[in-house]
């Protein structure tokens, strides 16, 4: 396995090696025993999420709240995202930047994205599928989000066609009203 440093602390880049021939290729997409030693703890996942989506859908940008915030390992089964962290830590240097990477089937890329950030992505393929662990069941009554498209995030989305979002991640808050959520 591969790490990359990246521009905002706690995101993790992951990239696991690949093996391939002319029948296709083989790769490890998860060893516990090496994120422990990235994080010099335990992170234990708890749950797997998995989305299809369509070129141009928008998902996010979610959080879940304490006592059940989740850190994340966001990767692609089918298709290509574009994949964006926000940091929502209160006191962090880095508090409302926004870091994005292009994560494929092809590529093999992972994101892992800790606690205290929000997260959302956009399709860039037909068919794409998304699958992400999670260190905490999802509860709804610690469920949130920010807006996909807020000015004031400024994310920069390479977005192949119209966008096509949700009724309620068209509906949620832009950072400054926000507040606290971490």
């Amino acid at each position: 396995m591969h790490m990359e440093a990246i521009r905002i602390g706690g995101l993790i880049l992951l990239e696991y090696k690949t093996y391939g021939d002319d029948r296709g290729y083989f790769r490890e997409t998860f060893r516990q025993d090496e994120i422990n030693k990235i994080f010099g703890r335990e992170i234990e996942f708890v749950q797997d999420n998995e989305s299809l989506s369509k070129a141009s859908v928008v998902r996010g940008l979610h959080f879940q709240r304490p006592p059940h915030a989740q850190a994340k390992l966001v990767k692609v089964s089918a298709g290509r995202i574009f994949d964006v962290a926000v940091d929502l830590r209160p006191g962090s240097n880095t508090y409302g930047r926004w870091d994005g990477y292009e994560l494929s089937a092809e590529n093999g890329k992972q994101l892992f994205i800790p606690e205290g950030f929000a997260h959302g992505f956009v399709a860039l393929e037909d068919n794409t599928v998304v699958s992400y662990k999670v260190t905490d069941y999802y509860a709804p009554e610690c469920d949130g989000g920010v807006l996909w498209d807020d000015p004031v995030i400024g994310i920069e989305w390479p977005l192949p066609g119209e966008p096509i979002v949700s009724g309620k991640d068209l509906n949620l808050p832009g950072l400054a009203e926000l507040g606290n959520v971490f």
